[in-house]
C-alpha cells in the first residue's frame, strides 16, 4: 500500500484522474495550486527529472543523444520527450511514465513542427512573404492537427529571429528582417498551434525561440556571438518576442548566442527582467540543444557551475544536456543554489502539463485513429499549394515572359529540375520527402500531352563534390553526377535547341540554408552560372526557377535572364505550385521580406537602416565624402517588400485624415490601388512611417501596417490604415517606451522603395 500512495494522495486530490473526456479549463492560479501539491509529494530526484528533456529516439537532431531513455521515465528522471514520431511509440512512453514511474506524472512531447508536420508548407521565410497572416495562421493549424494526432503536444516553433544577414543559415526559418511583420506572424503562428483552447485535443503548445537576438550574429555565422545596444534591441529585434508573449504562447527557447556578454542561457536579466517581470511571461522556459552545457565553452565555468547559472536566471528545463539532472543537487548542498528555485521551475513545467490537459488524459494525443485519418491528406495538401502559391515572388519578367504557354516544347534543366526530396527545404524533420511534388512531377501533371517537356540535368548544384557532400544529408540527397561538367552542359544544350522556351530550375538544395549552413559566398554557385551562360548562349527565352533558403547575390542574372520566379523550398505540393504560377492559373503576390543585396560586401543590407550625417543624395550613385562604397550603388538588388504580378498596380490618391492631430488622435490614411493590367491579381499595400525630429537617431522608414487586397483587372480599390500615438512610439536612449509629438513622414506603396508620400504633424 505503502508505494502507491502518492498516486492515491494525487487521485483523492483531482490532480490526475486519467478521464478521456474533455477536461474544463481552468485558471492558471488552480493549476499552480495543484503544481504545488504534486511538488509536495516529490523528492529532490523526481523534481529535477521534471527539468530535463532528453532526444526521444527515432528523429534525432543536434550532436548527442540520450540512451535507456524509458528506464529513466521509469525512475522519474525526465519532464519530457522530443523528437519521438508516431503516435504507438509516443503512446508507449507516456503508459511508461503513467504505470511504471512513482508519481505518474505525463510527459511532454515535443518536435520540431517548422512548417508542417507531414504536410508540409513552404519554409518559414517562404511562408512570411505571403504577407497572409490568414493562410500563415492556417498552414500552422494544420500543423498542428497532424502532429497532434501523432502523439506530438509540443512545437519549437514559432522562429520569429529578426534577421538582416542572408549569410546566416536560419533567415531560412524565420520571418525575415522586419519586426512589425515578424510580430504579426508570430501571432498569427501561434494562433494556430494553440487555438483558443490548449486543453483541445487538436491543438500543441508553441515555443517562441530564440530569446534573443539569434539572428544577428557576427560574420553571420551560426552559434556566433550578437553585441548590440539595449535601445536597438528594443526598438528592432525585441518585438516579435514581445508579440509572441501577449499572443499567450505556451515556452519559449533560449538562443545560443550571448546577450551583453553573457549567454542567453545565463541572461537573467532576458529570462527574468524582460521576459518575465516587463511582458508578463508565465509560461516556462526551455534552452536549446545542450545550450547549458555550451557555456562552458563560452568560458563561464564547469557543467555544475552554468547549470546553476542557467536556473539562477529563469531557465526551467535543460534540453539534452543533463546538466540540472546530474549537477543541481550538488549545487543545492553547496548553498549556491535553493530548493525554491528549483521548485519554481517544477511548477512551471506542471502547469504546462495542466494547460495541456495531460494529467487529464494522458493519452489524448495518441489516438492512432487520428494519426491514420489526419496526416497528409488530401485535403491538407491542395491547401498546402495553394499557400505554395502564394508565396512565390516574382522578380523580373522582361518582356512578360511569364505566364508560359502550354504549347510546343519546353526544355526544363538543371540540378533543382527532379528532385523530390530537397523540395520540403530544412527543418523538415516528419515530412514525406519522397512523396513531395518535383517541378518536373509538376510540369507533367499540368501539361499532360499538350506540351513536350525536355529534361537534363545540365549541372551539380555544386561544382566540390565534399561541399555537396555537406548539404546532402537529412534524408535529402543531391543526386551528384559524376560525369565532366563539359558532358552535363553539352547534354543540356541539346534539348535546350529543341524547345521553345526553357526552364532552369537552379539555386541552393534544401540543406545548404538552416541551422549549421551559414555561407560566406551567397552567390549562384559558378557550376551552376556557367550552365545558365550556356542556356542563355542558344538565344532561346529562360525563365529562371529559383530555388533558396535565403536572399542571395544574383546581380549577373538579373542583369541577363529575362525572367526569375523565386520559389524559396515550397514544401510536399512544390512542383504544382509553381507549375501553377509558371502557366499563369495563380497570378502571383509574393512580397520579400528580406533584402536581396547586390553582393556580399552590402551585408548587413535592410530597408529600415538610419540615415548618417552625411546620407548619399537620393538618385545620385556616387559622392566623395558621402557615405557609399566606391565599387557598388548603395541600393539593394531587390528591396524589402518588392514583388511583382503578372499585370500592374498603380498607386494615388493619398489622403490623411487630418494634416494636424493632438494626443489620443487617430490617423486614418487612405489610398487609392488600381490594377492597370488586363489580369485580376492580389497586391501587397504597405504603410511605413518616418519619424522626421526625435530625441534619438531613429529609422529612415519602419513598416507600420500592409494589406494584402485583390483587385480585378481595371479596378480600383482604396485601402484605408490607421495610425494611433502607440504606432509611433519608441525607446528612447533609456529603453523607456516614450511618445515624442512632432512632424511625421506618411508612406504607401507596394514595397520599400517606390512609394507615394506626404506628411502629418503629431502633437
Amino acid at each position: 500500500m505503502k508505494k502507491y500512495f502518492p498516486v492515491l494522495m494525487l487521485c483523492f486530490f483531482g490532480l490526475i484522474s486519467f478521464k478521456t473526456s474533455q477536461p474544463t479549463p481552468v485558471s492558471i492560479d488552480e493549476y499552480a495550486a495543484k503544481a504545488d501539491s504534486i511538488i509536495s509529494l516529490m523528492t529532490l530526484n523526481e523534481k529535477l527529472g521534471q527539468l530535463n528533456l532528453p532526444v526521444g529516439g527515432d528523429i534525432t537532431t543536434g550532436e548527442a543523444g540520450s540512451s535507456d531513455v524509458l528506464n529513466s521515465i521509469r525512475e522519474g528522471k525526465v519532464g519530457g520527450l522530443f523528437n519521438l514520431k508516431s503516435a504507438e511509440k509516443i503512446k508507449e512512453a507516456q503508459r511508461v511514465a503513467i504505470e511504471e514511474s512513482r508519481l505518474k506524472i505525463p510527459l511532454l512531447i515535443g518536435m520540431d513542427v517548422i512548417h508542417g508536420y507531414e504536410t508540409l508548407f513552404p519554409i518559414p521565410l517562404g511562408l512570411s512573404s505571403t504577407w497572409d497572416m490568414k493562410l500563415i495562421e492556417k498552414s500552422a493549424r494544420i500543423a498542428a492537427i497532424e502532429a497532434s494526432a501523432d502523439g506530438i503536444n509540443w512545437t519549437f516553433s514559432p522562429m520569429v529571429d529578426v534577421s538582416r544577414d542572408p549569410r546566416w543559415g536560419r533567415v531560412s526559418e524565420g520571418n525575415g528582417e522586419d519586426p512589425f511583420l515578424g510580430a504579426k506572424i508570430a501571432q498569427a503562428m501561434i494562433k494556430g498551434y494553440q487555438g483558443d483552447d490548449l486543453t483541445a485535443y487538436n491543438t500543441i503548445m508553441a515555443c517562441v525561440k530564440h530569446f534573443a537576438l539569434y539572428g544577428a550574429p557576427e560574420a553571420g555565422r551560426d552559434y556566433n556571438t550578437v553585441d548590440m545596444s539595449r535601445q536597438r534591441m528594443y526598438n528592432e529585434y525585441f518585438l516579435p518576442y514581445q508579440a509572441a508573449v501577449e499572443a499567450g504562447v505556451g515556452s519559449v527557447m533560449t538562443a545560443f548566442n550571448d546577450v551583453d556578454g553573457i549567454p542567453a542561457s545565463a541572461n537573467k536579466w532576458l529570462m527574468t527582467d524582460v521576459l518575465r517581470e516587463q511582458w508578463g511571461f508565465d509560461g516556462f522556459v526551455v534552452t536549446d540543444y545542450t545550450a547549458i552545457n555550451e557555456m562552458t565553452a563560452h568560458g563561464l565555468g564547469d557543467l555544475q557551475h552554468v547549470s546553476a547559472l542557467a536556473l539562477l536566471a529563469g531557465v526551467d528545463m535543460d534540453m539534452v544536456g543533463e546538466g540540472f539532472l546530474t549537477t543541481l543537487e550538488k549545487s543545492l548542498e553547496e548553498g549556491k543554489i535553493s530548493e525554491s528555485h528549483i521548485d519554481t521551475a517544477v511548477k512551471r513545467i506542471l502547469v504546462a502539463k495542466y494547460k495541456l490537459g495531460l494529467f487529464d488524459d494522458p493519452y489524448r494525443y495518441s489516438d492512432l485513429d487520428r494519426s491514420e485519418k489526419e496526416i497528409f491528406t488530401q485535403e491538407h495538401r491542395k491547401t498546402a499549394r495553394e499557400i505554395a502559391a502564394q508565396s512565390f515572388v516574382l522578380l523580373k519578367n522582361e518582356g512578360s515572359i511569364l505566364p508560359l504557354k502550354k504549347s510546343g516544347k519546353i526544355a526544363l534543366v538543371g540540378p533543382m529540375a527532379d528532385n523530390r526530396e530537397n523540395m520540403s527545404g530544412t527543418w523538415s524533420v516528419a515530412g514525406r520527402f519522397t512523396e513531395a511534388i518535383s517541378l518536373k512531377d509538376g510540369l507533367e501533371n499540368a501539361l499532360g500531352n499538350e506540351v513536350t517537356l525536355l529534361t537534363a540535368r545540365g549541372a551539380n548544384v555544386v561544382e566540390d563534390a565534399e561541399y555537396e557532400e555537406r548539404v546532402s544529408i537529412f534524408g535529402k540527397p543531391t543526386y551528384r553526377d559524376e560525369r565532366p561538367e563539359e558532358t552535363l552542359i553539352s547534354e543540356a544544350l541539346e534539348i535546350a535547341r529543341e524547345a521553345d522556351v526553357i526552364i532552369a530550375a537552379m539555386g541552393e538544395s534544401a540543406e545548404m540554408s538552416g541551422e549549421a549552413a551559414s555561407r560566406s559566398d551567397i552567390e549562384m554557385p559558378a557550376n551552376q552560372r556557367r550552365l545558365l551562360e550556356a542556356l542563355l548562349e542558344t538565344g532561346k527565352p529562360v525563365v529562371l526557377v529559383l530555388f533558396t533558403g535565403r536572399p542571395l547575390a544574383i546581380k549577373w542574372e538579373a542583369e541577363h535572364v529575362p525572367g526569375i520566379l523565386n520559389v524559396w523550398f515550397a514544401g510536399s505540393e512544390a512542383g504544382d505550385a509553381i507549375a501553377d504560377v509558371l502557366f499563369g492559373d495563380v497570378n502571383p503576390s509574393g512580397k520579400l521580406t528580406a533584402t536581396f543585396p547586390q553582393n556580399v560586401g552590402q551585408i548587413p543590407i535592410f530597408y529600415n537602416h538610419k540615415n548618417t550625417g552625411r546620407p548619399l543624395p537620393e538618385g545620385q550613385w556616387f559622392q566623395k565624402f558621402r557615405s557609399n562604397y566606391l565599387d557598388v550603388s548603395n541600393e539593394p538588388l531587390y528591396p524589402f517588400g518588392y514583388g511583382l504580378s503578372y499585370t500592374e498596380f498603380d498607386y494615388s490618391g493619398l489622403q490623411l485624415s487630418a494634416e494636424e492631430l493632438s494626443g489620443d488622435e487617430t490617423l486614418q490614411i487612405t489610398v487609392d490601388v488600381r490594377n492597370a493590367g488586363s489580369l485580376d491579381g492580389s497586391e501587397v499595400v504597405q504603410l511605413y512611417v518616418r519619424d522626421l525630429v526625435a530625441s534619438i537617431t531613429r529609422p529612415v522608414k519602419e513598416l507600420k501596417g500592409f494589406e494584402k487586397v485583390f483587385v480585378k483587372a481595371g479596378e480600383t480599390r482604396s485601402v484605408t490604415f490607421e495610425l494611433t500615438k502607440k504606432d509611433l512610439m519608441f525607446y528612447n536612449q533609456d529603453a523607456e517606451f516614450v511618445w515624442e509629438a512632432g512632424e511625421f513622414e506618411i508612406m504607401v506603396g507596394g514595397n520599400s522603395q517606390d512609394l507615394i508620400k506626404t506628411k502629418v504633424n503629431w502633437n
